[in-house]
């Protein structure tokens, strides 16, 4: 542990440079380049209020943020007429927001999500004292949808928040949100909410093939995307994309501001709405199918390499994630490798085939191959 008398802003640099070349166990993207913004760090840039709405604060970045809410509102095909969203903080934010709107929409719901669903959630829920069920994983991660039917029947007389996950922690897998609407109509549950959670797989949901179904015109009531990890950013950030028609039974009015409160935070940080957006303008859709397409190259990969030696590894189908049984503490440490039941890599833009070897032969020589 480092004392104050060592601590530099030198060494501190140099600690956090070398912990980013052995980076694979966490969703970040590092292969971005912000430089051009960076007259934009000499200002308080503050967004807050409503993106959608004037304010008295002109020291901020609404005009971009709308941007990138239209720009995934599009992805994500949302009703061109009803649409509404604002950049947070973070996945968990967003998750929270999605949940928030569920809970105002339907007051007396029961929230239901599977036991691989991100640990913000249960705090999310704590937080708006919902009561909940957890419903069984598939062996892939993916929700069990005839336990969700079973469990559905226990508490019909109440509406259902459905929590989907469109890419879990530690697996990616994705639930098919055509499948839970089906499964909420054979159940007769009519007044219905479903919140898909697609913090990394959201971003390039688009391209899947086979597609998996996960958007709005696939039945969600609101999206939420993390903008630090597929395209990555120096400030962790979030997207929450929902209905505007669901928006406004919460929106109140701050007259001070001039605007709407309509977000879980007052002051926003409005240097991530401008790297979302300075990244969109420069990678486009084009772009972000490139970047898919070369992650799920070098996850294929990663995968392949490790059945070589011996490892059992596999992934879901279009995952970027490549799951395998627990390793070693000391390979686990020096890679930054996330661990739970399994242990997984994930093959972020920036994550190369040389990186994977790299890895690869820590494994053959602690292996001694």
């Amino acid at each position: 542990m480092d004392t104050d008398q060592d601590f530099t802003i030198e060494n501190a640099l140099e600690k956090i440079k070398v912990g980013g070349d052995f980076m694979l166990g966490y969703p970040v993207s590092q292969d971005f380049d912000y430089s051009r913004l960076n007259e934009f760090l000499k200002y308080p840039i503050n967004n807050i209020g409503d993106p959608f709405e004037q304010t008295t604060n002109k020291v901020q970045t609404h005009k971009m943020e709308t941007e990138v809410v239209d720009f995934f509102a599009t992805m994500f095909r949302a009703n061109p007429k009803d649409y509404w969203g604002y950049v947070t903080n973070g996945g968990s934010e967003s998750n929270l927001y999605g949940l928030y709107l569920a809970r105002e929409l339907y007051p007396n719901a029961m929230v239901y999500f599977s036991e691989s669903t991100h640990y913000s959630i249960k705090k999310n829920i704590r937080l708006l004292n919902i009561p909940s069920i957890v419903i069984r994983s598939q062996e892939n991660g993916e929700i069990d949808y005839n336990d969700l039917a079973n469990t559905l029947q226990f508490n019909r007389d109440k509406p259902a928040i459905v929590l989907t996950n469109f890419g879990t922690t530690m697996k990616e897998a994705k639930d098919d949100v055509s499948k839970v609407k089906a499964v909420l109509r054979t159940s007769a549950i009519q007044d219905h909410y479903i919140h898909c959670d697609a913090a990394l797989s959201g971003s390039y949901g688009a391209f899947l093939e086979p597609r998996v179904p996960f958007d709005f015109e696939d039945g969600a009531d609101s999206i939420s995307i993390s903008g630090h990890k597929f395209i990555g950013s120096p400030i962790p950030s979030g997207v929450i994309i929902t209905r505007r028609s669901t928006k406004d039974r919460i929106a109140k009015g701050v007259s001070y501001i001039g605007s709407m409160d309509t977000t879980i935070t007052g002051s926003r940080n409005g240097h991530s709405p401008l790297f979302l957006w300075y990244a969109i303008q420069k990678m486009g859709i084009e772009g972000l199918r490139a970047r898919y397409k070369h992650s799920q190259e070098v996850a294929q990969y990663c995968k392949n390499e490790l059945i070589k030696i011996g490892v059992e590894a596999w992934t879901n189908e279009g995952a970027i994630t490549v799951v395998f049984p627990k390793i070693s503490e000391a390979i686990k440490g020096k890679w930054q490798l996330a661990t739970d039941d399994v242990t997984h890599i994930i093959c972020m833009p920036n994550v190369t085939k040389e990186k994977i070897d790299e890895f690869i032969l820590d494994v053959r020589i602690e292996k001694g191959i």
